[in-house]
């Protein structure tokens, strides 16, 4: 979700239950006249490196909608670990503002809380029409027999990042394309205090990303198809122990990566430290760290079989951030104009260029900006193999739970302890018994 501020976007624990009777927000603005009505206030997320570069990104092309419109727009960049609670702060107490970024993988649960606009075929109309966008952002915007919770603002998806120099040292020539592989791979990497692949294993929302696409792999879903919790089935059993095996049983992963969260990784990767790392559209997190385009290679993450595609095939959970109104704004055609303006094609390409990410509007995606190899291998991730995580109410919970199952077995995989069908069955119970029952 992209940077740890995007992949980390799920893992904010709930404090309290979604309440269908929320009230919503729209704190400011209004609809009659004067300031009040020509104003919107918008919750960003920490898209880039930090905040102050969110702001440089986002306020000339806020000044340039006021230019145009007359509303102005008032920015708060809010960071990750902060963005999930403050948005169902508002939800109950309607102190919230009129336009919201959201975690796509939060639609589900947020459009449960009753306070999100839904997305009618009258308000798709208002922004240019849902036809614009590509299905796969769709698919991530909400429950699927329900109007969207929100639109596609920036898209993402996982790929295989790879180090060329230690690549070359170690005489390997391509990328792994299947696990088998990539296992393979990383033990001719792991040596003199370096790891073949590195991950987050106290990252929250990266460990389900990771496992929701083993488990498709695997033919899991983690719930059935009526909405219920299923984390103990074979399949998701095999993909969990998958996963956390890279480290227990294959050795290519530190121990250390046990603890990491923050972006530590990606660090490990850019310093020579770790030889791979499976993560969302991170090369502007990599020139950050000091890389250079050159330095790194880009292939679309492993299979079974080696072909990624659609089903057991599955390589990429559908990443990304949506955009959402609170259905109570006092706003509403501001509200609505401003969504317009930030999906517009040409607003399109200036924000996912400056944030590295993929289009979700068919017609930016064609601009030259985003026709280089290493965002052609996410564009087309996002077009052929990947799938959104399940659209149900529970998600958020679903994230928190199974995201620290997977957490606690990296860490007794690092202190040395064996991690077992058995014990990966045993913290994945632990886990469904906290979902709600049906």
């Amino acid at each position: 979700m992209r940077r740890v501020r995007v992949a980390a976007a799920g893992a904010v624990t709930l404090s309290f239950v979604l309440t269908a009777a929320a009230c919503g927000g729209g704190s400011t603005g209004g609809s009659g006249s004067g300031e009040q009505a020509r104003t919107l206030t918008y919750w960003a997320s920490n898209q880039g490196a930090n905040i102050e570069v969110d702001k440089k990104v986002l306020q000339p092309e806020l000044d340039k909608f006021e230019k145009r419109t007359g509303i102005k727009v008032k920015l708060e960049v809010v960071p990750w670990p902060d963005l999930l609670n403050r948005i169902l702060t508002a939800t109950t107490s309607g102190q919230g503002p009129d336009v919201l970024n959201i975690g796509n993988t939060w639609s589900a649960s947020l459009q449960s809380t009753g306070a999100l606009l839904p997305w009618d075929a009258k308000n798709f109309e208002a922004i240019g029409g849902k036809d614009r966008f590509v299905d796969s952002a769709l698919g991530s915007t909400g429950v699927r027999t329900e109007d969207p919770a929100a639109v596609p603002l920036y898209s993402m998806a996982y790929a295989l990042y790879y180090n060329k120099k230690l690549f070359a040292e170690a005489g390997i020539r391509k990328p792994p394309a299947t696990w088998d592989e990539l296992v393979a791979t990383g033990k001719k990497l792991t040596k003199d205090g370096r790891a073949g692949i590195g991950v987050e294993g106290s990252n929250l929302a990266n460990n389900i990303h990771q496992v929701f696409v083993l488990g498709k792999q695997h033919g899991a879903d983690f719930f059935t198809p009526d909405g219920k919790a299923d984390f103990t089935s074979d399949g998701a059993v095999a993909a969990v122990k998958q996963y956390v095996d890279l480290m227990a049983a294959h050795k290519i992963v530190a121990p250390g990566n046990a603890e990491y969260a923050q972006n530590q990784s990606l660090s490990d990767f850019a310093k020579d430290r770790t030889a791979m790392v499976l993560w969302q559209t991170a090369s502007a997190t990599f020139k950050a760290q000091g890389m250079n385009e050159d330095e790194w290679g880009v292939a679309p993450a492993p299979v079974r079989s080696g072909r990624p595609g659609a089903d057991e095939q599955t390589n990429s959970m559908v990443a990304g951030i949506n955009m959402a109104v609170f259905k109570n704004t006092k706003n509403r055609d501001g509200a609505l104009e401003f969504v317009k303006f930030m999906t517009s094609d040409e607003e399109q390409v200036v924000l996912n260029k400056a944030y590295g990410s993929i289009p979700p509007v068919r017609a930016a995606q064609r601009d030259p900006a985003f026709s280089g190899p290493t965002l052609t291998v996410l564009r087309d991730t996002l077009a052929t193999s990947s799938a959104a995580l399940p659209q149900v109410p529970e998600e958020s919970q679903f994230e928190t739970v199974v995201g620290t199952a997977v957490k606690k077995l990296f860490a007794d995989a690092a202190a040395g302890q064996a991690v077992t069908t058995e014990s990966v069955r045993a913290e994945l119970e632990k886990a469904q018994q906290q979902m709600p029952k049906k």
